[in-house]
């Protein structure tokens, strides 16, 4: 698996390493912010929310950090001294024996609305279909959330369904092919 960094046009894209989760759950944010070269946004995940993202705990990443933290990467903005943390792009695991993967992704508040989350996902799904071995990416968001609705259409992903999600009941299904 490559884990180099992927520039964009306005963005950094930072691989999220076994380190920087451990950190982030010791809630050492001094060292999160060196290890990932940018200041972080208040409010920084916590533990309930960075188990939630990677569908793992710590003792799971530790154990298999290139499967659970597969293509994994955190949004930094190329402008600005110093540089911040803007959000993250996520996958949920390595692809499935059918070569699908899921992606999921955030941007923090004072970021939301000027298109880094379509910069961002658009370059990580990018990043994910030249992957051997992947075929099709995969998001999920609940029908009411128009802003996540429309950053999976402008990337190319096209509708697939709905699912029923454990928490935030049924949910609306995307894919984009190879």
């Amino acid at each position: 698996m490559r884990t180099e960094v992927i520039e964009t046009a306005r963005l950094r894209l930072v691989p999220v390493t076994v380190e920087i989760v451990e950190c982030t759950l010791a809630e050492e944010l001094d060292k999160v912010s060196r290890l990932i070269g940018a200041l972080l946004p208040d409010p920084w995940p916590g533990r309930a929310l960075i188990e939630r993202a990677f569908s793992a705990s710590l003792d799971a990443i530790r154990a298999d950090p290139t499967s659970r933290l597969w293509g994994d990467r955190i949004a930094i903005g190329r402008t600005g001294d110093p540089p911040r943390v803007i959000g993250s792009v996520i996958f949920h695991g390595q692809p499935d024996a059918d070569g699908m993967v899921e992606v999921g992704y955030g941007m923090e508040l004072k970021s939301q609305g000027l298109g880094y989350a379509t910069e961002a996902t658009g370059a990580q799904v990018d990043w994910a279909l030249s992957q051997q071995g992947v075929r099709k990416v995969r998001a999920t968001t609940p029908p009411w959330h128009r802003a996540s609705i429309r950053v999976l259409e402008k990337i190319g992903f096209r509708p697939a369904g709905t699912d029923d999600h454990e928490a935030l009941g049924e949910v609306l299904v995307f894919e984009r092919l190879r």
